[in-house]
């Protein structure tokens, strides 16, 4: 009997091989790249060295690992829960040593970091090594840039005059767009859609941006203070960043307990919470608001000819659609199954209907144009034609809770069902025997308890 033949080891093991080619050209060229400006950087030396440098590279160092340490329990808990580009607040140490410290000098900070980093969090929680190593490439060309932009001022004027603090800001600026920026275009080829778009709104999510920039000004505020006054003063920096650890995590615990896995819309419970609130506001300042409720059509043919993992596919293009064709300020969440339901407030128009009847007539005509490229394991293939049965209620045209506007717009949902489907109906009017009040035609999508 024969031993299994065994694969070939190190580093020809790793997931990043069985990647697609473009997200593997970009994870390669990122590397190359890094290690290439680096050795440059150390061929043409390091220069002159500030006063200290060795004392402020070992407290950037220490503070990097000791905040790490604090929060080590906290940064396990984010990495697993954070689905999208993960900002790990390391870069208040790295962006001070882009600031203090020529770009070797800095990298090598960086590089201890991360190795840090990944021994105590990413390997735990099952970060494949190369994702490790891409994220500390993109860490590594952010640091050399924000460094060659802090270059361009003297080290005596650079946290005392404006010209300095205008320096110091292009240089966060410079950090963030390269750090995020490429991360961002990895995490967007990996995905099912594969566009611009795609990739300006992952890249401009408010809260990872304003975390982001938050995390780096900690890191200019920590180099000013050093600078000024001592390398000592990097520890004032550790309380309120093990503090803004903490804050982070439970805003990505409370999003995620309210967040449907699959669409990323508000799932039932927490859409109905925040439009009560909402109607609330409305009732009491005499304005208009409409719930619309949406139903695929035949969705069940697509999970039953492409499985289920394509109709989350689906059923994620879908709720990017709908999403991309209301306000920011509405909200749009996801009942369960193929249902979506939105609340429209304060829309213009004597008593609701035109904005509204429009609104929802955007959404169908926007769905009915969807073309869904499948994944490889499917082959190549589209799904389009996709069709979506529209119900609509308004406040107060057909009642004032939020309960009695679902009512009407499941049964106005339903009509639309019967009238052919891919069709909007609005209202006590599109629900037949109504005069006062909705036949409808099952209950409510969501009751509280």
């Amino acid at each position: 009997m024969r031993l299994p033949r065994r694969g070939p080891a190190g580093l020809t093991r790793w997931g990043v091989w069985s990647l697609p080619a473009p997200v593997l050209t970009v994870i390669l060229l990122v590397e190359l790249v890094a290690v290439g400006t680096l050795v440059m950087s150390l061929r043409h030396g390091i220069g002159d060295l500030p006063h200290s440098w060795a004392l402020i590279l070992a407290v950037l160092t220490a503070a990097g690992i000791v905040s790490t340490e604090a929060s080590l329990g906290v940064e396990r808990v984010r990495r697993q829960s954070d689905e999208g580009p993960h900002i790990d607040l390391s870069s208040v140490w790295t962006f001070a040593a882009a600031a203090l410290l020529p770009a070797p000098l800095a990298v090598a900070v960086a590089l201890v970091l991360c190795l840090h980093i990944y021994a105590r969090v990413w390997r735990r929680s099952g970060v494949p090594p190369h994702r490790a190593l891409f994220s500390t490439a993109t860490v590594v060309l952010a640091v050399q840039a924000a460094a060659a932009v802090m270059a361009l001022s003297e080290p005596t004027v650079l946290f005392r005059t404006v010209g300095g603090l205008l320096t110091v800001l292009l240089a966060l600026v410079v950090y963030a767009a390269v750090n995020m920026t490429l991360v961002v275009a990895v995490i967007v080829l990996c995905g099912p859609n594969r566009r611009f778009s795609t990739f300006l709104q992952t890249l401009c999510h408010g809260d990872d941006a304003v975390l982001e920039f938050a995390t780096l000004s900690m890191g200019a505020l920590a180099a000013c203070a050093m600078a000024s006054f001592g390398p000592g003063y990097a520890v004032l920096v550790l309380p309120p960043l093990i503090v803004l650890h903490r804050t982070v995590l439970v805003r990505q615990l409370e999003e995620a307990a309210s967040t449907d896995g699959k669409t990323g819309l508000l799932n039932a419970a927490a859409w109905h919470d925040q439009a009560s609130r909402v109607l609330r506001r409305v009732e009491r300042s005499g304005g208009h608001a409409t719930v619309l409720v949406l139903d695929l059509d035949h969705f069940k043919h697509v999970n039953d000819r492409y499985g289920h993992l394509v109709g989350d596919q689906v059923l994620a293009t879908v709720a990017a659609a709908v999403r991309s064709e209301v306000r920011d300020d509405d909200i749009v969440g996801r009942f369960g199954g193929e249902e979506f339901v939105v609340l429209l407030p304060g829309l213009d128009g004597d008593d609701g209907h035109p904005g509204a009847e429009a609104v929802a007539e955007r959404i169908r005509r926007r769905i009915r144009a969807l073309r869904v490229d499948l994944a490889d394991p499917v082959g190549q293939a589209v799904i389009d034609h996709l069709s979506v049965s529209i119900g609509g209620a308004m406040m107060p045209a057909d009642g004032n809770e939020l309960g009695r506007l679902l009512e009407v717009a499941d049964a106005a949902m339903y009509c639309a069902k019967h009238a052919g489907r891919n069709t909007v109906r609005m209202g006590l009017s599109a629900v037949p025997s109504a005069p006062g009040g909705a036949r409808t035609a099952r209950p409510a999508p969501y009751r509280r308890p």
